[in-house]
């Protein structure tokens, strides 16, 4: 369904999360992750109060807390990063034990790298959709693992046109 209320927006339309051959190649320390996924990510996340996207001490505490595996002699790899980003975006939405359980359902049956690339394409295809006004396309046959997705990253694509459409928050 197509309607017509767009949302034009050369951010919006520009919105990319990197892929996985797109992350550093090599491994990072701990405030170089920090400052990648600010770069990536402060455009599109608002946080209250000027409360960072992420920080130092909300790495350890993932970590902590297992949900990103420890760092290699006190560098962060791919895996790492695409973790933080993925929590990072649902993270507005979701709280940290839902992102555990929904991270876990995704690497249960596609490789780390394969169901990164797909969250990233779902993502930007939810936003892109959302901010045209358009809905999925019906696909008859889902499995109920990209059912999932696809509401996942829908629901963060309908904060994030409620809050820079209604609430008129970049």
């Amino acid at each position: 369904m197509k309607t017509n209320f767009t949302y034009e927006d050369k951010e919006i339309a520009n919105f990319h999360i990197p892929r996985w051959n797109e992350l550093p190649s090599i491994d990072l320390y701990l405030d170089q992750l920090v400052i990648l996924l600010e770069q990536y990510l402060s455009n599109y996340i608002e946080n209250d109060d000027d409360e960072k996207i992420i920080t130092k001490t909300m790495i350890n505490n993932y970590v902590k807390h297992k949900l990103i595996k420890p760092p290699v002699n006190k560098k962060y790899n791919k895996e790492h990063i695409a973790y933080l980003f993925v929590v990072c975006i649902l993270k507005q939405v979701y709280p940290i034990s839902d992102i555990s359980e929904l991270i876990r359902l995704a690497i249960a049956t596609a490789s780390p790298a394969k169901a990164y690339n797909h969250f990233c394409n779902e993502l930007e295809k939810a936003i892109k959709l959302t901010f045209a006004g358009e809905d999925y396309p019906r696909r008859e046959l889902m499995t109920k693992e990209i059912y999932i997705l696809r509401n996942v990253v829908q629901s963060f694509a309908n904060k994030l046109y409620v809050k820079r459409v209604f609430l008129k928050k970049k």
